[in-house]
């Protein structure tokens, strides 16, 4: 069933859980992220960030997603990810999004608050809710100094004023994480105190970008059939578990699948060379992209909260 964003992360917050919010591409991500939460009866976040949009149209994405969340048997909405354009966030909400993401964080701050309050009003008026993002996903390594760290990662006073100001619903914080499956150069290594320190002063839900875990052993399976994934490291399990209890309501993943499907689909053409039929192909790799889902719905602490 389809209901408003706001309704599933503030249940989150109050529940001190974490919601899983997960990118889908095609027809196959949707259905398996969607079955996932069906299986764990999970509430879900269905998002599509701007290269989903080009690579498989808004439209094309807006009616699987829509289609697949409204027969849900659990709570379900969709969400634009990653809007850094304006022109896309106005467009998505109104096409029929619940909640769209703008993305500003490598704006200035005063511009990143002028366009942010912009596009809340316009969402609030369609009865869309808005996540905004204050301070830069990467990963805390890629700093050179402890001052240029400081100055990346979100400001917990200054997050509070931004939420004063803006009037976002959700507020997407950085601290430490990072896109990709390349995160971390060492271990991972989250900034909880910062968070806390967020959490107290900021009452809206708070999300964390780049939270993919890439386990170890879907990697090393990957390379034992002729993947090369070198170095990729992920977010540990406890940091993630720490960041839930200390007030992360909304956890974004898309790598974790991403591999998921990967292996899925090597396994299967290295098992199968005569394979060429897309939906025997397919199927093991909807399969691994099912369990990968669940894992992480778990780790979140939202199974049996729809």
């Amino acid at each position: 069933m389809i209901v408003s964003t706001k309704r599933i992360l503030h249940k989150a917050r109050r529940g001190c859980y974490a919601v899983g919010a997960f990118n889908i591409n095609n027809m196959e991500i949707a259905q398996a992220v969607v079955e996932a939460a069906e299986r764990e009866n999970a509430p879900i976040l269905l998002q599509t960030s701007e290269g989903a949009i080009e690579y498989a149209g808004m439209g094309m994405l807006l009616g699987i997603g829509g289609m697949l969340a409204s027969r849900a048997s659990v709570p379900a909405a969709l969400h634009l990810d990653h809007g850094k354009k304006v022109d896309i966030v106005k467009e998505a909400i109104g096409a029929g999004y619940q909640s769209v993401m703008f993305d500003g964080s490598s704006l200035p701050y005063e511009k990143n608050v002028e366009l942010t309050r912009s596009l809340v009003v316009l969402a609030h008026k369609a009865g869309v809710s808005v996540e905004a993002e204050l301070g830069a996903i990467a990963g805390i390594e890629d700093f050179v100094s402890v001052e240029e760290q400081n100055a990346h990662l979100t400001d917990p006073w200054q997050a509070r004023e931004f939420v004063k100001q803006t009037q976002c619903d959700f507020l997407a914080i950085a601290i430490g994480t990072a896109h990709g499956a390349y995160k971390f150069k060492k271990k991972s290594q989250l900034d909880i105190k910062r968070l806390q320190a967020v959490a107290k002063l900021v009452s809206a839900p708070l999300v964390l970008h780049g939270a993919s875990s890439v386990p170890k052993k879907l990697v090393s399976k990957i390379e034992r059939h002729g993947g090369f994934l070198g170095g990729a490291s992920g977010v540990s399990d406890s940091d993630l578990k720490k960041a839930v209890a200390s007030g992360i309501s909304k956890v974004n993943t898309d790598t974790d699948i991403r591999l998921a499907f990967t292996l899925g689909v090597r396994q299967t053409l290295a098992k199968h060379p005569d394979y060429f039929d897309p939906r025997a192909i397919l199927k093991p790799a909807y399969e691994e992209m099912v369990e990968i889902v669940r894992w992480k719905i778990k780790l979140l602490g939202s199974h049996n909260k729809a």
